[in-house]
């Protein structure tokens, strides 16, 4: 029986398609021939990717009533391009390099490129990729920095602690963390000169002073002025990026004033604080009608299962590919949070883990809490409300739970006879 389809088949009557590079763009307008129906027209252009050369080509693209502008994402060279002509009224698509691969065979140039997306995009044969508006856009800017900084950050104090290592200082063997207030001053001594175990170990605080016995042989070693320049260095490169960290906080703080409410409901979250609803809404925004269903953002953000069937048989999809890396730490680590827990979240990621192992349960949870980042950006009114650690237990069949524990005793070399209780 025939079925409907939602295709629509109609071709875009004016579109222009930009194969962008770092100096120059080469821009494919396509419209329709006004003396010879059904017929079209083209002109393939190159323009400098320079602001003034880019004024003339949306002149140009306004002259010609072109309604849709498609381009490929091109490393960054598409941003300028991109808000340029959205800030002058056009409608710029930005699209998946990989849905426009350019057929095997044929010669690559960028005028054919150009050509062949233009072509592509007239018959409606691809779909445009999420990007963001601006208020979103900035604070995406903002927290994605901050990522890089707390990963130099690490980085660095990953590098002192191998200095240490390296002057057989061992005081990250007796402190769980050598940045501590302990700690830091503790390095600070070594750095002006002091290298006497007993003094050094003096300088530690609180439940810190129980090791002092053990701190004494930490830091027996061969700590010298060459290790001082350097961890002197080090460290003031931390305190560097740390205050960095700290402006970077304070200015989202403001951007993320107008969204404060999404932000509060998203901080409910089992595993979810605000640094994670901060990135959570600067990576998907809060528009949850580009995601129609909860299942198009999972899949946007691949935290769902990819499917692969061929000749009637459905094969090993393997994992879920590569998403957006902002989003994905960032779930990751609210289900690694939310796994420690007595929720809802905690006993679905133990449930799952005990079956498939911790990989597949951090994705399964992470799923989740997209699910529930989806539901309630998609209602303002709608307040997160967990199903407690009982769920899976009170909403199993009672039937299955009888059947499971007498095959469970079977395999252990029992004979089960049930007699129910009155």
């Amino acid at each position: 029986m025939l079925e409907q389809t939602q295709d629509n088949e109609e071709i875009i009557t004016r579109v222009a398609a930009l194969d962008i590079g770092k100096a120059e763009v080469m821009c494919c307008v396509r419209v329709p021939d006004e003396t010879r129906p059904g017929k079209r027209l083209q002109e393939v252009k190159p323009y400098s990717t320079m602001t003034r050369s880019l004024l003339l080509l949306v002149d140009r693209l306004t002259a010609l009533g072109v309604t849709r502008v498609v381009m490929e994402s091109t490393s960054d060279y598409w941003k300028p391009v991109f808000y340029l002509l959205e800030a002058h009224g056009l409608d710029p698509w930005l699209v998946n390099a990989r849905d426009v691969k350019h057929l095997p065979g044929r010669p690559k140039t960028d005028r054919l490129d150009a050509v062949w997306l233009c072509k592509v995009a007239e018959r409606q044969m691809i779909r445009p990729s999420f990007v963001p508006p601006p208020p979103i856009r900035r604070l995406r800017d903002l927290t994605r920095y901050r990522r890089d900084l707390v990963e130099a950050a690490t980085a660095e104090k990953q590098r002192v602690e191998k200095l240490l290592e390296d002057a057989q200082i061992k005081l990250s063997v007796v402190a769980s963390d050598i940045f501590g207030v302990s700690g830091r001053d503790m390095m600070a001594a070594l750095i002006t000169g002091e290298r006497d175990p007993k003094a050094l170990a003096q300088l530690a605080r609180s439940s810190m002073r129980r090791k002092i016995d053990r701190l004494q042989e930490a830091f027996t070693g061969h700590f010298t002025d060459h290790h001082a320049f350097l961890l002197s260095t080090m460290l003031g490169r931390i305190d560097a990026i740390t205050a960095d960290i700290a402006h970077i906080d304070t200015k989202i703080e403001e951007l993320i004033l107008p969204f404060a409410a999404a932000v509060d409901r998203l901080d409910e979250i089992t595993g979810v604080g605000r640094t994670a609803a901060h990135v959570a809404i600067a990576e998907i925004g809060l528009d949850m009608t580009r995601f129609p269903t909860p299942g198009h953002l999972c899949s946007w953000a691949k935290f769902a299962p990819g499917i692969s069937e061929s000749a009637g048989k459905k094969k090993g999809a393997g994992g879920t590919g590569h998403g957006n890396p902002y989003l994905a730490r960032i779930l990751g680590e609210a289900a690694v949070s939310a796994s420690k827990t007595n929720t809802f979240l905690g006993e679905r990621y133990r449930r799952i883990a005990r079956r498939g192992g911790a990989k597949k349960a951090i994705v399964a949870v992470g799923r989740s809490i997209l699910v529930i980042i989806w539901h309630l950006l998609s209602d303002p009114d709608t307040q997160f409300q967990d199903l407690g650690p009982d769920f899976y237990a009170n909403h199993t069949n009672r039937d299955r739970k009888i059947r499971n524990h007498i095959h469970q005793l079977n395999a252990l070399g029992y004979r089960v006879t049930l007699d129910p209780v009155a």
